[in-house]
């Protein structure tokens, strides 16, 4: 029997998942492990941030996954560490992010800034001091 490691696997429930991952890609180099479309053209991927898997899917409100855009807002942030936030910050912007407050030192112990991805999902962009 193979050995399982417990692991956190977020999924992002976005409208327009195909551009979701187009986004991610270009926002924060994000590689494509898998990615399935239904003949309408939903989406699920399974995205990988160097070596940090998460899901990207459309919405289905059937199931009762809903996309921050439908909700008016989302219920986490997505927290990503990285080596120079101020890089991947600025990339995410020129990807079409919106910039909520810029990469800044925090008085408890991060360099860290967030953005709002195109999809409604809020990314603190950051590193430990």
């Amino acid at each position: 029997m193979k050995t399982i490691k417990t692991a956190f696997l977020p999924t992002l429930s976005v409208r327009r998942g195909a551009a979701a991952v187009e986004f991610y890609k270009q926002a924060f180099n994000a590689e494509v492990l898998f990615c399935m479309a239904d003949p309408e053209g939903a989406v699920v991927a399974q995205l990988s941030i160097e070596g940090v898997d998460f899901l990207v899917a459309d919405e289905s409100p059937e199931h009762g996954n809903y996309s921050p855009e439908t909700l008016g807002g989302g219920t986490i942030r997505m927290g990503l560490v990285v080596a120079d936030p101020d890089a991947v910050a600025a990339q995410a912007i020129a990807a079409g992010a919106n910039e909520i407050y810029p990469v800044a030192d925090q008085d408890y112990g991060y360099r860290l800034g967030r953005i709002k991805d195109p999809f409604g999902h809020h990314w603190e962009i950051c590193r430990p001091l």
